[in-house]
C-alpha cells in the first residue's frame, strides 16, 4: 500500500462533480462499491504490517468518510438542480387548474338581488344571532301569541325578558332598517335563517331567505302586486303569470301567498306542480300599522308592503331539484352541474 494512492483518491473525491443522479451512482460504485477503489485499499490494508497500520489506518478512514460525504452532497445538489429546471422552463406546458363554481343558492341570491336593484332597492343585512324583540315582538308577535308556534326557534339564551336566539326569518333586518333608515325605505334583506325542524327532502333546519320592504306615502296593494309580477317575469320568464291567495302573517295585513305559473308544464299540470299548473314562491302583504308604529313610523302618513321567499325554494323551481338536502351535503357531483350556470 502506498500513501500516494490514498492522497490521489482524496484529491479526486474533493474535485468530484456530477451532472445527474446516474453519474453520482456511478461514482459511488467506482469508489465505494464492492469492487471500488477505496474498498480495494481496505482489502489491501489487511496485509499491511502491524507497525504500519497506524500510519495508513487514519488517512484511509478519512478518505472513506470524505468520499461518502461528497457522494451525499452530490445527491442533494443534483436533486435541487432537477427540481429547479422545469420551473424556469417557460416552454413547458402548464398544469390545468380545476376551477370551482358558485353554489346554486348563491347564484339565485345574486340573481334576485340584481333584479330588485334594477327596481331601486338597496341591500340590507343584519345579525344572525338576534334578540326576541327584533325577531318577534316588533313584528307584532306579542308574548304567548299563537303565531310564535309557527316558527320553531333555536334559543341561545332564554332566561331573561329579551331572549337571544337564532333568527327564524330575515324580517328582523326589516325592523332594524325601519329603526335606522330615512324614509322612504326600499330594501331587500338576503340572509341565512334557522328553524328547529326535522330535515327532509322538503325542509331543513338551515335555509336562506330574501325579504323585501317598501315604505312610503300612498303605497297600496296594487304596488305590491305589480312589484311581485315584475320580479316573477324577470326570474322565470316574460310569460309568467302570478296569482295571490289570502293568507295570514302577524306583521302584514292583508296578507297573501303568491303562486307563479309552472314554467315546466306551462300550466298544463305536471308532477312538479302536482297537476295544478301553479307553484308557490313567496308570502307577502301590507305592513301592519302596529309594526310601523313599533319602529317609530307614523302609520297614518306612511304605508308599505313586505314580501319574503326562500332561496332554496326558488333554486328548486329554477333547476328542478327535488331534494332540499342536496344544497347542504357538498356532493361534488351535484355542485359540478352548476359550473355552466349563468347569472342575469
Amino acid at each position: 500500500m502506498k500513501r500516494e494512492d490514498i492522497d490521489r483518491l482524496l484529491a479526486e473525491v474533493r474535485d468530484l462533480k456530477c451532472k445527474s443522479q446516474k453519474e453520482v451512482e456511478a461514482a459511488r460504485v467506482r469508489l465505494l462499491g464492492k469492487k471500488g477503489e477505496i474498498t480495494a485499499l481496505f482489502e489491501e490494508f489487511r496485509t499491511v504490517a502491524p507497525e504500519l497500520k497506524k500510519e495508513f489506518g487514519r488517512p484511509l478512514n478519512e478518505l472513506k468518510q470524505a468520499a461518502q460525504a461528497r457522494i451525499d452532497e452530490l445527491k442533494d445538489s443534483v436533486v435541487e438542480e432537477a427540481s429547479d429546471g422545469p420551473v424556469n422552463d417557460l416552454s413547458m406546458p402548464g398544469e390545468p387548474f380545476v376551477l370551482g363554481s358558485r353554489h346554486p343558492v348563491s347564484i339565485v341570491r345574486q340573481e334576485i338581488v340584481d333584479i330588485f336593484r334594477k327596481f331601486g332597492y338597496d341591500v340590507a343585512e343584519g345579525p344572525e344571532i338576534e334578540d326576541d324583540y327584533h325577531v318577534f315582538e316588533a313584528l307584532n308577535f306579542p308574548p304567548n301569541h299563537p303565531a310564535r308556534d309557527m316558527q320553531d326557534t333555536f334559543f341561545v339564551s332564554a332566561g331573561h325578558l329579551n331572549p337571544i336566539l337564532l333568527r327564524t326569518h330575515t324580517s328582523s333586518v326589516q325592523v332594524r332598517s325601519m329603526e335606522t333608515m330615512d324614509l322612504p325605505i326600499r330594501v331587500i334583506c338576503p340572509g341565512r335563517v334557522f328553524r328547529n325542524e326535522a330535515i327532509s327532502a322538503r325542509a331543513h333546519c338551515i335555509f336562506h331567505q330574501v325579504e323585501g320592504l317598501y315604505i312610503d306615502e300612498n303605497v297600496t296593494f296594487a304596488d305590491l302586486k305589480q312589484a311581485i309580477l315584475l320580479f316573477a317575469r324577470e326570474m322565470f320568464g316574460p310569460d309568467t303569470q302570478i296569482r295571490m291567495r289570502p293568507s295570514y302573517f302577524p306583521f302584514t295585513e292583508p296578507s297573501a301567498e303568491v303562486d307563479v305559473s309552472c314554467n315546466i308544464c306551462h300550466g298544463k299540470g305536471c308532477n312538479i306542480c302536482k297537476g295544478t299548473g301553479w307553484l308557490e314562491i313567496l308570502g307577502c302583504g301590507m305592513v301592519d300599522p302596529n309594526v310601523l308604529e313599533a319602529s317609530g313610523i307614523d302609520s297614518k302618513k306612511y304605508s308599505g308592503f313586505a314580501f319574503g321567499m326562500g332561496l332554496e325554494r326558488i333554486a328548486m323551481l329554477k333547476w328542478r331539484v327535488n331534494d332540499l338536502r342536496h344544497y347542504f351535503e357538498n356532493d361534488m357531483r351535484f355542485l359540478h352541474e352548476f359550473e355552466t350556470a349563468t347569472e342575469v
